[in-house]
C-alpha cells in the first residue's frame, strides 16, 4: 500500500502527508492540511500539507545554500546519485503507480509505465549532461577583424541557481522528474511544488531521490494551496528559474515572474488534418489514440480533427467502430476510458458538449456521464462558431470539422491561440512537409499522433501554448547560463623567434 514501508516516514500519524525539506520529512506548523479527491469515488483519497510563506522561505534558503556546494561537486559525481535515484524510483514503481491510480484515475498499466519513463529519463539525463556539461569553448580575439591574437576566451556553462519546478496533475511524476533532472545534473537545486492532485505520487518520487542519497536542502518539495503559497514561490526573489507546465496559470506566472529564465509548456489545440490521399485506416487509429488516451486529459491529444470533406464519412465510420471497443469505467480495472480529474472538469466539458449540441452538431454516439465519469464522444458536423471548435476540453471528447481544401484546414490550426503540436496524415512526402511549414505549431507528426517522447527529442509550443523548449538536452542549456573567462595576453612583440 502506497505509503508503507520504504515510505513510512512520509506520512505523519494521522495520514497526512508530509513536505520535504532540508532532507527531512515535515508536518507544516499551520496545523492545516489539503485534501485530494480520488476522481473515480469523489471522496478524499490523501490529504497533503498546508505550507506556510514562511516554511517556503526557509525552504529557498536552504535551496540557495546547498546548491553553491552541489556546483562544486564533480559532474559524474552528480551524475551517478542520478543514475542511483533512477534504479530506486524503478524499484518502487508499484506503489508510486498505485498513487497515480487513486489520485489522478490513471489506468494502472499506464501509471505503472509513466513510472519507469521517468527512471529512464532521469539515466538518460545524467549521460547527456555529462556530454554537454563537459564541453566548453574557446575562442581567439585576432578572428574579429582589427584584433590582434592578444586575448584567449574560454566558456563553459554554469548553473542558475534554484530551479522552481510546477508539473500539472495528469503526468505528476514524469513532467517533475523532466524538471529535476536537468537542473540537478546542472548544478541547480530545485524546489517542486507538485499539483494538488498528484502529490502525493510527487512526493514518493522525491523520496525516491531522498533515498538515493543527495545532499541535504538540495531537493525540496512543497505542498499547500495555490492562493496562499503560489505567487509567493513564484515572484520569490530567491528563485533564478521557473520551470512550468499546466495551462492559463502560466500565462499569469510568466506576467508576474520578473527577469528570471522561463520554461513553460501550456495547453494545446493540437490540429490533425487527414487529406484524401491519407491511410484512413491509420488516420483512424491515430485519431482515437490521440484523441482518447487518458481519455483525452493531454497537453498534446488530438483535438480536433480537420478532415477533407471527400473522405470525411469514411473516417468517421472507422473512428465510431474504434471508439465503440473503448472500455469505459475505473482505473483499476485499466480502462481505456476512466474519469476526468474533479468534478469542475466534468462541468467545464459538459459546457462544451451542450454549446455544440446547441448549435447543430451531429452526436456519433449518445453523450453519456456519471459523477466525473464522461463516455468517450465523437462530434462531427463542427463549425467554427461552436466552442469546441477552438477551446481545450482535456476529455474524451472530439470534434470533427468537415474541410474543401487544405488551405481551410491550415487556416483553422492558425486561427488558433495555441501552437503546440499538429499532425498530418497524406500519402504525398512533399505535401506533409510544405503543411507542416505552414502550420503553425511547435511540433507536426507526420503519419501519426502527436506525443511528447521519446522525452530527448525537443518539445515546445508557439503563441499561447508555451515559452523556451523542453526534451532533456534543451531543458539542461535552458537551466544553466554561459560564463566567459578572457585571458589577456602581453602584446605580441614581432622580435620574438
Amino acid at each position: 500500500m502506497a505509503g508503507s514501508g520504504v515510505f513510512a516516514e512520509i506520512k505523519d500519524g494521522d495520514g497526512v502527508f508530509r513536505y520535504y525539506s532540508d532532507g527531512e520529512w515535515k508536518a507544516s506548523a499551520s496545523g492545516k492540511s489539503v485534501p485530494i479527491i480520488n476522481p473515480t469515488t469523489r471522496n478524499t483519497h490523501f490529504k497533503v500539507q498546508a505550507c506556510t510563506q514562511e516554511e517556503v522561505n526557509k525552504i529557498v534558503e536552504s535551496a540557495r545554500a546547498a546548491q553553491k556546494l552541489w556546483a562544486k561537486t564533480p559532474l559524474w559525481k552528480r551524475a551517478e546519485l542520478l543514475h542511483r535515484a533512477a534504479a530506486v524510483l524503478k524499484e518502487h514503481k508499484a506503489p508510486i503507480a498505485e498513487c497515480l491510480v487513486k489520485e489522478i484515475a490513471k489506468p494502472a498499466k499506464d501509471a505503472v509505465t509513466e513510472v519507469v519513463r521517468s527512471g529512464d529519463l532521469i539515466s538518460y539525463c545524467a549521460e547527456e549532461g555529462v556530454r554537454i556539461l563537459g564541453e566548453g569553448k574557446f575562442l581567439v580575439s585576432d578572428s574579429f577583424p582589427g584584433n590582434e591574437r592578444t586575448k584567449y576566451c574560454l566558456t563553459s556553462k554554469i548553473p542558475l541557481g534554484v530551479v522552481l519546478a510546477i508539473p500539472p496533475f495528469n503526468y505528476p511524476v514524469n513532467l517533475a522528474v523532466s524538471k529535476i533532472a536537468p537542473a540537478l545534473i546542472a548544478g541547480n537545486s530545485i524546489v517542486l511544488k507538485p499539483p494538488t492532485q498528484g502529490a502525493v505520487a510527487a512526493l514518493h518520487m522525491v523520496h525516491c531521490f531522498h533515498l538515493a542519497g543527495f545532499p541535504r536542502g538540495l531537493i525540496s518539495c512543497v505542498t499547500g494551496k495555490g492562493s496562499e503559497i503560489g505567487d509567493f514561490l513564484t515572484m520569490h526573489p530567491g528563485v533564478s528559474c521557473i520551470s512550468f507546465t499546466g495551462g492559463d496559470t502560466g500565462i499569469a506566472i510568466s506576467k508576474k515572474a520578473g527577469m528570471i529564465p522561463l520554461q513553460m509548456e501550456l495547453g494545446g489545440k493540437d490540429a490533425c488534418i487527414i487529406l484524401e490521399d491519407a491511410d484512413l485506416d491509420l488516420g483512424a487509429a491515430n485519431v482515437v489514440k490521440g484523441g482518447f488516451s487518458y481519455s483525452g486529459q493531454r497537453c498534446t491529444a488530438v483535438k480536433v480533427v480537420l478532415v477533407m470533406e471527400s473522405v470525411a464519412d469514411e473516417l468517421v465510420e472507422k473512428v465510431n467502430a474504434k471508439v465503440r471497443k473503448l472500455t469505459v469505467g475505473a482505473p483499476e480495472d485499466d480502462c481505456d476510458i476512466t474519469p476526468v480529474v474533479t468534478e469542475s472538469s466534468a462541468n467545464f466539458i459538459e459546457g462544451l458538449v451542450m454549446d455544440a449540441k446547441q448549435k447543430g452538431a451531429t452526436f456519433c454516439q449518445e453523450y453519456r456521464r456519471e459523477g466525473n465519469l464522461i463516455w468517450p464522444l465523437l462530434l462531427d458536423h463542427v463549425r467554427p462558431d461552436m466552442r469546441i471548435a477552438w477551446e481545450e476540453p482535456f476529455g474524451p471528447v472530439l470534434p470533427v470539422i468537415r474541410i474543401n481544401s487544405v488551405e481551410e484546414g491550415i487556416h483553422h490550426c492558425n486561427a488558433s491561440n495555441f501552437g503546440l503540436q499538429g499532425c498530418v496524415f497524406t500519402r504525398d512526402i512533399n505535401k506533409a512537409i510544405l503543411i507542416s511549414d505552414a502550420m503553425e505549431t511547435g511540433t507536426v507528426q507526420i503519419n501519426s499522433a502527436p506525443a511528447r517522447g521519446p522525452d530527448h527529442f525537443p518539445f515546445q509550443g508557439l503563441k499561447d501554448s508555451g515559452i523556451g523548449s523542453q526534451g532533456i538536452t534543451n531543458s539542461i542549456n535552458m537551466m544553466t547560463k554561459i560564463k566567459s573567462t578572457v585571458i589577456n595576453l602581453p602584446t605580441p612583440s614581432y622580435t620574438m623567434g
